[in-house]
């Protein structure tokens, strides 16, 4: 059972049961902005919502709710639309915050509400290359000039959709083999993700971390990609434009970075 805690707590208090140490510190569940203001921010906004009756899921539906928006935003033509699109991304990611902070200070965290955390994700991540690609579709196919790259560029984006979604769950396919194969839970630490650093895969990791591409793949960021490629096609007079070679570009690093993360896991000491 859950101590009774204040109905209406102080800043510190909530930082003290919603943001202890071990969650800070973790190596993946947290993005990277989070040390630079989300966390900062986002008590704020917690302790706004544990003084209602909105439960810890009811938050994650929030933040389900912005990032389907953030896809629809890029329909929106012009620069317009990839600008609300960044809005929707930051909000998103403080209800994401915000989701955990309310579970742990009522002491409701379960099994379910990571589910629906993580349908989120997969979601979101799906729908914004979905919604980018028909974006350029419309673009392309209202020029007369362009009309023949428009469906190929459509389809690129339903793969680019896919990869997306299989970059994010070779993770959690990491922890289901270890639960079937009756193995502990793993830490969130790089101890326990370490390949061997004399290994060609401990190598190409140690590059990757001065060029961490694959941080390009998730919403915020990718939001923050659209909308620069939109600026690049307003200021060329060509909408699209920007936008169609984002995805071209995107396709083939994706790939890589999937066959990447497949080797690294491969190689690393979580599946042995």
């Amino acid at each position: 059972m859950t101590e009774a805690r204040p109905a209406k707590p102080t800043l510190e208090q909530l930082r003290a049961i919603c943001q202890p140490p071990e969650v800070r510190s973790r190596r993946n569940a947290e993005h990277w902005t989070a040390e630079l203001y989300l966390r900062h921010i986002s008590i704020y906004l917690t302790a706004i919502l544990v003084r209602t009756r909105i439960s810890a899921n009811g938050v994650t539906g929030l933040m389900i709710l912005s990032g389907w928006c953030m896809s629809l935003a890029l329909l929106i033509p012009g620069i317009w639309g990839p600008l609300l699109a960044v809005v929707l991304s930051q909000l998103q990611l403080y209800f994401d915050c915000s989701d955990g902070e309310v579970a742990r200070w009522r002491g409701t965290q379960s099994p379910k509400g990571i589910f629906i955390d993580m349908v989120g994700h997969h979601t979101t991540e799906a729908l914004i290359p979905i919604a980018l690609g028909y974006r350029v579709f419309r673009e392309l196919s209202a020029n007369p000039g362009t009309l023949e790259q428009a469906w190929p560029t459509l389809f690129m984006s339903a793969c680019l959709a896919v990869l997306l979604v299989l970059n994010r769950s070779q993770s959690l396919m990491v922890h289901a083999a270890r639960g079937m194969a009756g193995l502990g839970k793993l830490p969130d630490t790089a101890e326990a993700r370490a390949v061997s650093n004399t290994s060609l895969i401990g190598k190409a990791r140690r590059l990757a971390r001065f060029l961490p591409f694959h941080r390009l793949l998730h919403a915020v960021e990718l939001s923050l990609l659209i909308l620069a490629c939109s600026i690049i096609s307003a200021i060329l007079g060509e909408p699209g434009l920007g936008e169609k070679w984002m995805i071209w570009i995107l396709l083939p690093a994706t790939v890589l970075v999937n066959l990447g993360h497949f080797l690294s896991s491969m190689a690393s000491s979580r599946l042995k």
